[in-house]
C-alpha cells in the first residue's frame, strides 16, 4: 500500500525533458561519492525534507540523480520499486538505499540516519515537553492542541484525496477501499487491520487470475501505480548489466540478506507471543515489551508507511468506551489509554510541520508513553523509533541483493494494488474517526471543524507551504481561545 505516498512516480519524472542529454554529459561511474559526500548531501536532505514522501523522492531525484548523478534514472527507479513492494516508509528505505548503492552497508546506514536525524530530534524534545504540559492542559493549550489537530486532520484528508484519484482507479480497487473503510469505522479489533490490508492484496490477485492473461495489469485491469517505472523495472539493470549504472554496492550479501528477513521474522513472532503470554495487564501496567510490540507490528505489517500506520497506532495507544445507541457516544478510557487523545492530536499537527518522515511521530509517542508508565522519557522514544523504523530498513537491506530475482514474481504486481486500495481506505476511516474525535475534544468544537476545512483548502487547492498552514492553525486556536474568553467577561 502506498503512503502517503507510496504511489510517488510523478514526483520522480517531474524533471524528466530533457535528462537524457544531461546523462550522456555526465555518467555516474565516472563519479567518486565517498562517506564525506554522504554526511554532507544528507545532512541537508535531513533538514529541508518538508512534504511528506512524495516530496522527498522528488528532492532525491532532483539533488542526487539529476544534478549530482550518484545513479542514473533508471536505477533510482529500480531502488523505487523496490521500497514500493516491501512494508515500511517509501522515502525512509530510498534513503538508505542511495547509501547504500555508493559506498555499501556503512554508506547506507550512515545516509539514512543522517536523513531521520533532524525530524528524530525534534520530536523527541517534543514528546519530552508534552509529557509535562499536555497532561491536564490550560486552556490556552486547549486552544492550540484544537488548531493543531484541525490541521492535521485537513492533511490526513488531503492526503486521501490524492490517493484515492490515483491509486483507486477502477471499480474494483474502490471497492476494497470502501469497504476497508466502513470496516474500520464499523469496528477496530487488533488484528483487523492487517486482516484488511492482506485481503485487498488476495482479491486483486484473485481478479487477475480470472482475466485473460494478456490483461494481466497487476493493478485490476486498471495501469500500475507506478506508470513511467514499469520500464525502468523491467529492464536488466542490475543483473547482467555493466557495472557503468553508478552501483557499487547492493549491500549485504544474499546469505546476510537472509539472515536479516529471518531475524525480522523471528522478533515479530517473539514480540507477539511474549507479548500476549506475560501475565501482568498490557494496558494498566504496559512495559517496554508492550511499547515495542505495538510499534514493531505496525513497521512490520504496514505498508504505505506514516498515513496509513495512523489509525492502527491510534487505535492501540488511546481506548474509548462506547455505550451504543443511536448515535454512539464514546469517551476515552483513561485506565486503559497510554495517551489522551488531545496527546496524540498535538503532536500529530506538530510532526507535520518538521523536516522528515512521519515515522519520526513515534519518538514523540514513545515519550509520553516512558512519562505515564515511569520510564526515562529518551528511552521511551528510541524504543518506539526503533520499533516503527526498524523492520522496514532492516527488510530494505535483506531485499536488495534478491531484487533481481524477486522483481519477477507476477504475485508481487497483482498484489500491490490491493493493498494499496485496502491502505487507503484505512486513511480514510481515519479521517471521519478523528474528525468526530476532535469535535468532541475540542473548546470549540464548531470553529476547529470550520478551521480544518480552510485547511484542506489551503494543503490541498493552494499547496501552502505544510509549516505555514500549521502555525496558522496554532494562531487561530489562539484567536478563538480569547475570542471566547473576550464573550465571556462581556
Amino acid at each position: 500500500m502506498a503512503s502517503q505516498y507510496k504511489d510517488t512516480s510523478q514526483a520522480v519524472d517531474v524533471h524528466a525533458q530533457g535528462r537524457a542529454e544531461d546523462e550522456e554529459e555526465i555518467h555516474p561511474s565516472d563519479l567518486e561519492v565517498n562517506f564525506s559526500d554522504i554526511a554532507k548531501q544528507f545532512s541537508l536532505l535531513g533538514w529541508i525534507g518538508f512534504g511528506g514522501p512524495a516530496a522527498h523522492i522528488g528532492l532525491f531525484q532532483k539533488r542526487l540523480v539529476e544534478k549530482l548523478r550518484w545513479v542514473t534514472s533508471g536505477v533510482f527507479m529500480e531502488l523505487f520499486a523496490l521500497a514500493q513492494c516491501l512494508p515500511g516508509p517509501t522515502s525512509t528505505q530510498v534513503s538508505f538505499a542511495m547509501g547504500t548503492v555508493r559506498q555499501g552497508t556503512f554508506g547506507g546506514l550512515l545516509s539514512g540516519a543522517l536523513f531521520q536525524a533532524p525530524g528524530a530530534i525534534m520530536m523527541t524534545c517534543v514528546g519530552i515537553a508534552a509529557a509535562h504540559t499536555l497532561t491536564n492542559p490550560p486552556p490556552y493549550l486547549r486552544a492550540i492542541i484544537a488548531g493543531l489537530s484541525a490541521i492535521s486532520v485537513a492533511m490526513i484528508a488531503s492526503a486521501a484525496k490524492g490517493l484515492l484519484t490515483k491509486m483507486c482507479g477502477t471499480n474494483l480497487l474502490a471497492l476494497i477501499a470502501t469497504f476497508s473503510a466502513a470496516a474500520a469505522v464499523f469496528c477496530n479489533p487488533p488484528w483487523l487491520f492487517p486482516a484488511l490490508i492482506v485481503g485487498g492484496g488476495i482479491t486483486t490477485i484473485i481478479h487477475n487470475f480470472m482475466l485473460p492473461e494478456n490483461k494481466r495489469t497487476g493493478a485490476g485491469a486498471a495501469p500500475p501505480p507506478r506508470p513511467q517505472a514499469t520500464s525502468s523495472v523491467e529492464a536488466p539493470l542490475l543483473e547482467g548489466a555493466p557495472r557503468d549504472d553508478g552501483l557499487k554496492s547492493l549491500g549485504v550479501s544474499m546469505s546476510v540478506g537472509a539472515v536479516l528477513a529471518s531475524l525480522w521474522l523471528v522478533v515479530l513472532i517473539a514480540v507477539t507471543v511474549l507479548s500476549n503470554t506475560t501475565t501482568y495487564d498490557h494496558r494498566k501496567d504496559a512495559t517496554l515489551l508492550d511499547l515495542f510490540n505495538v510499534f514493531y507490528r505496525c513497521g512490520s505489517l504496514v505498508y504505505g508507511g506514516g498515513q496509513v500506520v495512523l489509525p492502527i497506532l491510534m487505535n492501540d495507544l488511546v481506548k474509548y468506551e462506547c455505550v451504543e445507541g443511536r448515535v454512539p457516544e464514546c469517551q476515552e478510557d483513561p485506565v486503559n489509554s497510554w495517551m489522551t487523545a488531545e496527546q496524540f492530536y498535538a503532536g500529530l499537527g506538530i510532526v507535520q510541520a518538521m523536516p522528515g518522515p512521519l515515522f519520526n511521530f513515534s519518538a514523540y509517542l514513545g515519550a509520553l508513553f516512558a512519562s505515564k508508565f515511569g520510564y526515562p522519557l529518551v528511552l521511551g522514544s528510541a524504543v518506539a523509533w526503533l520499533g516503527l523504523f526498524g523492520p522496514g530498513v532492516a527488510l530494505m537491506f535483506a531485499a536488495m541483493p534478491y531484487w533481481t530475482h524477486v522483481r519477477r514474481f507476477p504475485l508481487y504486481r497483482y498484489a500491490l494494488p490491493g493493498l494499496n486500495a485496502a491502505g487507503v481506505g484505512l486513511i480514510l476511516s481515519s479521517v471521519f474517526k478523528m474528525t468526530i474525535s476532535i469535535y468532541g475534544l475540542s473548546p470549540f468544537p464548531t470553529t476547529t471543524l470550520c478551521l480544518g476545512l480552510c485547511a484542506f483548502t489551503a494543503v490541498d487547492t493552494m499547496k501552502v507551504f505544510e509549516p505555514v498552514v500549521v502555525l496558522g492553525g496554532i494562531g487561530l486556536g489562539l484567536a478563538a481561545c480569547l475570542a471566547a474568553y473576550a464573550a465571556k467577561l462581556s
